[in-house]
């Protein structure tokens, strides 16, 4: 089991560098940071910053879109920093939420999600690539470097798509059964491919926060079961009821759900998460002592999880972080 830690861009961009170094310290291994340009500092800035300032650390976005930036430009930028750092970069794709829906655009679609990828893929591997009736290659890089794709997704399409193109997984909820409904869409679609299921490793990313006071931390990390909650209804209104296709224990706890304020996006409080329960909260998110973390993230393992990524939005980052190192981290080595 690897270890990951998402921070968000917020100034000063010194701190976000101090965190990251502090957790490759206590023994993280990747460390991730949000994309949406306008909500915070700019990522692709501070991951020079980040890679500068850790030795070993994997960096790069939870998540990027094929929207925000063009691919060609996505591309160069993941080349140079693989570059200038020793092949330490990780690309996390999805449609785009946030990044897209706050500027007033709507999130890609799958195929041209795909599309990207490809692109994206074969420009840092130094191929020549068709992008707008040209054919376009990055002859300055080194060629056949592979840049690692992980996709982020929830629904049936999503999480074949991933299983038959991308190097990982990434689910953001620490639910058990829900890990397990999700990854056996992304193994099996995996085989059909004609690849190894074993070849697609799988990140579960949720916050976590380690005390005694569990109300408290249900109410600073409430706001993750809205932040999921966006991507539910968007599945919902695709494919309905259909537990095949959304599992009731996702489309039930929206039904309360109404308007969401991306102007406080991943933030503590976020008014428009008070639909989220305590008992989601639970199963979305790791809370409580020691002990509780290190049994929930085993279950996690046991279901086929290769990295447990902590969301570090609350009251006690630097504090989380030190246990991890010092006992959660320890247990898993």
């Amino acid at each position: 089991m690897e270890f990951g830690v998402v921070l968000q861009n917020n100034p000063p961009a010194r701190e976000v560098v101090r965190l990251a170094s502090l957790a490759e310290d206590m023994g993280f291994t990747y460390g991730w940071t949000w994309d949406s340009h306008i909500l915070w500092q700019e990522p692709f800035v501070i991951f020079t910053l980040l890679l500068e300032g850790t030795n070993h650390m994997k960096v790069g976005p939870m998540v990027t879109n094929p929207g925000t930036r063009d691919w060609t430009v996505l591309a160069s930028l993941f080349a140079t920093l693989d570059e200038m750092f020793e092949d330490r970069m990780v690309c996390g794709m999805g449609r785009g939420d946030s990044a897209l829906r706050f500027i007033g655009k709507k999130p890609y679609t799958l195929a041209s999600t795909e599309e990207a990828i490809k692109v994206i893929k074969g420009l840092v591997a130094g191929q020549e690539v068709d992008y707008n009736g040209q054919k376009l290659q990055i002859t300055w890089v080194r060629e056949g470097h592979d840049l690692p794709v992980w996709m982020a997704g929830y629904g049936p399409k999503a999480l074949t798509m991933t299983g038959r193109i991308a190097d990982g997984f990434i689910l953001q909820l620490a639910d058990p059964y829900l890990t397990e409904w999700t990854t056996k869409f992304v193994k099996s679609a995996a085989q059909d491919a004609g690849r190894h299921p074993d070849d697609v490793k799988v990140c579960v990313a949720a916050p976590a926060y380690v005390g005694d006071d569990l109300p408290h931390q249900r109410d600073q990390v409430r706001w993750f079961g809205g932040m999921v909650g966006n991507h539910v209804a968007d599945l919902v209104e695709r494919y309905g009821d259909d537990p095949d296709k959304v599992p009731t224990e996702l489309a039930d706890y929206i039904k309360d759900r109404q308007d969401y304020d991306y102007r406080h996006h991943g933030a503590v409080g976020n008014p428009t998460t008070d639909f989220v329960p305590d008992n989601v909260v639970d199963r979305f998110c790791v809370l409580g002592p020691v002990g509780d973390h290190i049994a929930k993230i085993r279950e996690l393992e046991a279901v086929g999880v290769d990295q447990f990524c902590v969301y570090l939005m609350h009251d006690q980052q630097e504090e989380t972080l030190r246990h991890y190192g010092e006992s959660i981290i320890p247990a898993f080595r």
